[in-house]
């Protein structure tokens, strides 16, 4: 295979000769120290080449390797629990191996070839066996990993040997002399196959009230997370990666701050997993690319994530993928556009950025998986946008609300008033709804789509009183408007405000977050009913009932009982 030589370096981009054989994406090893990088475009004898290390101290007639295939991802046990950079290299083994600094060109396997797994036959020697097909079992952090045929193999199975294996070690042999391994590696830009997509059939839990009453995101959809600076999409994604109804949890910090993905470490290890009382790292793979590292190694790392997530759905696990965020993502897309005088479009972002969007969203879904025993998988992508200056009409927004099933809009203001999650509930939407509406019904209580709806319609009577609120003030309207705005302000502060650093309150349930809205459309039916008999606004007392609805979003599952009574017992008085 033969190698070029640089003749042109701008940033994270580099220019070589001698590549007339390269392929686009193939990835290369750039100068004397190795760097990698991918080609971009190939035009005659030259190459242009996206670097994804820091290219400082690169010279003019440094060699270029081609490696004679694209950026792949390594795929087997040991990726829970394991943090990787943007192109699969993982860093706590490299900062063993270089230090705490990571050396230009460093490199090392994305699955440790040291450890051996203990692997379990569930197929004989002698069968047939073809692409997805299970032949055995390994256990990774207390999950079953599934270990598969994979994608384009198949045929007889000539040998299979249970056994502690290294993930490169064969296995099991094919009678056409295949050897099958415990190591998968597949392209990131190529999306693994499926047997079939299906239709959505439940939702996806995501523990915050406001998400899963008012703005539900089936399993396998997709959400869009768009707020500006402070408005808390960060701790949003950190929250749905720690609690989130999902086997297994991909999370990419995509250009985010490093002092951030270190605290998402420090919780990770301490934070324990309710549904298997394991730790919450031992289900999750975490792709980091913070704003230091090179902005080319961005692109790539929404695209291993979506991978690894692949590779667990496959499994017929119910995968959820964080993305915080897109944002970045895109602006290395527009970045690297520039470099390649590319014609820029809407803010100068490539003009193909919709498309590429697009088909990033499009490997989100619910899917019959390949091969046997049948089985379903699915991911779940939650993507947290940027815009500057909290502007929703910016082009990498508008792009993810085209494709996006649910929009959970953070607005600044909601922030400044100290409302977390701040979900601005009227710009807000779920597609969903008719989808998991019926699960809601059957799951937790019948009445579950109807105390939605009346929520709804409360929050939208809110809005529009506020507004002549703040014109005569609120003591000049009607007694029933007055029992609207307070009602209101009880939705917003006890069922929609949700605290991300009380221990009892960091998640909810479905069936307490019903409980919360039941109670609080009570007290406001209670307050109406009061009206109706003849009491006045101001001989209401409505804060005993408050205070113990209160209770129940801070109270341990013990003690639910006892606080639906004492809310029962608030509530009898209001309408007497």
């Amino acid at each position: 295979m033969s190698d070029g030589c640089i003749t042109r370096v701008v940033g994270a981009l580099a220019e070589a000769s001698g590549m007339r054989d390269a392929r686009l994406n193939e990835l290369v090893r750039v100068g004397a120290a190795g760097l990698q990088g991918e080609v971009l475009r190939v035009a005659g004898d030259a190459a242009t080449l996206q670097v994804f290390e820091d290219t400082s101290g690169l010279a003019l007639g440094e060699p270029v390797r081609r490696t004679g295939g694209p950026l792949f991802a390594e795929l087997g046990p040991g990726l829970l629990g394991t943090v990787f950079d943007g192109i699969g290299r993982p860093l706590a083994r490299l900062a063993d191996a270089t230090g705490d600094f990571m050396a230009a060109g460093a490199e090392l396997p994305t699955l440790d070839r040291s450890c051996r797994h203990e692997f379990r036959p569930s197929v004989a020697a002698g069968i047939e066996v073809g692409p997805g097909d299970t032949l055995g079992q390994v256990d990774e952090r207390g999950l079953v990993h599934h270990v598969l045929v994979p994608p384009g193999r198949g045929g007889r199975l000539r040998a299979i040997r249970a056994g502690a294996w290294r993930v490169d070690e064969p296995f099991a042999e094919l009678d056409d002399g295949t050897a099958l391994a415990l190591l998968q590696r597949w392209p990131v830009r190529r999306p693994r196959p499926a047997a079939a997509r299906l239709a959505y059939d439940r939702p996806f839990i995501t523990g915050q009230r406001i998400f899963d009453f008012l703005f539900p995101v089936a399993e396998g959809g997709v959400v869009a997370v768009p707020g500006g600076f402070g408005t808390g999409k960060t701790v949003i994604e950190q929250s749905l990666a720690k609690f989130a109804d999902a086997d297994v949890v991909v999370y990419v910090g995509c250009g985010e701050r490093g002092n951030e993905m270190a605290d998402v470490l420090a919780d990770f290890a301490k934070l324990v997993d309710p549904r298997r009382g394991t730790p919450a790292l031992d289900r999750t793979v975490l792709v980091v690319n913070t704003s230091n590292m090179p902005v080319a190694a961005r692109e790539a790392s929404i695209y291993l994530g979506l991978t690894i997530a692949e590779y667990y759905r496959d499994m017929g696990y119910r995968v959820a993928v964080m993305a915080d965020s897109l944002s970045r993502w895109a602006e290395a897309l527009r970045e690297i556009g520039s470099r390649l005088q590319q014609m820029p479009g809407e803010e100068g972002y490539p003009t193909y950025l919709a498309s590429r969007v697009a088909s990033l969203h499009e490997r989100a879904g619910r899917i019959r998986c390949a091969g046997q025993p049948e089985r379903c998988g699915a991911v779940t992508l939650i993507g947290a946008v940027s815009p500057p200056g909290g502007d929703f009409s910016e082009p990498v927004t508008q792009a993810c609300m085209r494709v996006a099933g649910a929009l959970w809009a953070l607005d600044a203001e909601l922030a400044h008033q100290r409302q977390f999650p701040a979900v601005d509930w009227h710009a807000s939407y779920s597609l969903y709804v008719g989808v998991v509406e019926g699960w809601f019904a059957q799951a937790v209580d019948a009445h579950w789509p109807a105390l939605r709806a009346q929520m709804l319609r409360l929050l939208q009577r809110d809005a529009e009183l506020r507004e002549v609120a703040a014109i005569v003030g609120p003591e000049a309207l009607e007694d029933g408007d007055r029992v609207t705005l307070a009602g209101a302000a009880a939705v917003r502060e006890l069922v929609l405000g949700q605290s991300a650093f009380d221990a009892e309150d960091a998640f909810c349930a479905p069936a307490k977050t019903f409980a919360l809205a039941q109670a609080t459309l009570e007290l406001v039916a209670r307050a109406r009913t009061a009206l109706a008999r003849g009491a006045a606004y101001t001989e209401l007392d409505l804060m005993a009932a408050q205070r113990a609805i209160a209770a129940l979003r801070s109270a341990p599952v013990a003690e639910h009982r006892r606080c639906a009574a004492d809310i029962a017992r608030a509530l009898d008085p209001i309408a007497a």
